[in-house]
């Protein structure tokens, strides 16, 4: 059995969302946005979770976890960096493992389905890598110094989470130094000179960063019920 491991990365703050809270423990429903995204995770058969939260938070998960699962073995915490990078690179290199397969996901992306999440780890398996993306829906100018241009928008992509990797080839690509250009996990692989693949997402797919985002989650919650 292919061990799978769930890198959710958890180090946000409130400041977008004007609230002294961290936005991953503000409350969508009844439970934290956080507690949602878990639960997706560990629909997946034999799943061990690794939650990368700023330090100041690591206290605050333990009575919030306590609350909400009854059981917490399959979630182990690690504290985050200053950075996206930072964080899933302390996650990645706490798990003692070098195979298997990793799936590295926003703490704030509650409405991913468990099927994308199945889908990225049978994709990851055969191709090494499965990142989630959805067509762009709008028009798309791209910037070039003081110009700018169009660009056909078949060709473009938004990405998601969850990004999903064998876990040997994720630990080597991370074995490099935070860079600006690595603006998440498929461009880290990518600077290591591995191909990404690519696999169809969800527009409810949503990172909640934002009052706004808050309340078109509301609806989706209240859709799904």
């Amino acid at each position: 059995m292919t061990n799978k491991y769930a890198i959710i990365v958890a180090g946000g703050s409130g400041s977008r969302m004007q609230s002294a809270i961290p936005k991953q423990f503000l409350h969508l429903g009844d439970k934290p946005i956080l507690v949602h995204t878990i639960e997706k995770f560990l629909q997946i058969p034999h799943i061990q979770i690794v939650l990368a939260l700023p330090a100041d938070a690591l206290e605050y998960w333990e009575k919030v976890g306590s609350i909400f699962f009854d059981d917490l073995s399959q979630i182990r915490t690690v504290e985050g960096g200053k950075t996206r990078f930072q964080s899933v690179k302390n996650a990645l290199f706490s798990i003692e493992q070098n195979a298997g397969l990793v799936a590295v996901h926003d703490g704030v992306r509650p409405f991913v389905s468990s099927a994308i999440i199945q889908k990225s780890f049978e994709v990851a398996a055969q191709k090494k890598s499965a990142v989630v993306c959805v067509d762009s829906k709008d028009s798309v100018r791209l910037l070039d110094g003081n110009d700018n241009k169009s660009v056909d928008r078949k060709n473009v992509k938004l990405i998601q989470t969850p990004q999903t990797f064998d876990l040997e080839l994720l630990k080597k690509a991370y074995q490099v130094d935070d860079n600006e250009l690595f603006t998440d996990d498929a461009s880290v692989v990518e600077h290591f000179g591995q191909k990404i693949f690519l696999i169809d997402g969800d527009y409810k797919n949503i990172k909640i960063t934002s009052p706004e985002d808050m309340e078109i989650g509301g609806i989706f919650l209240k859709n799904s019920k």
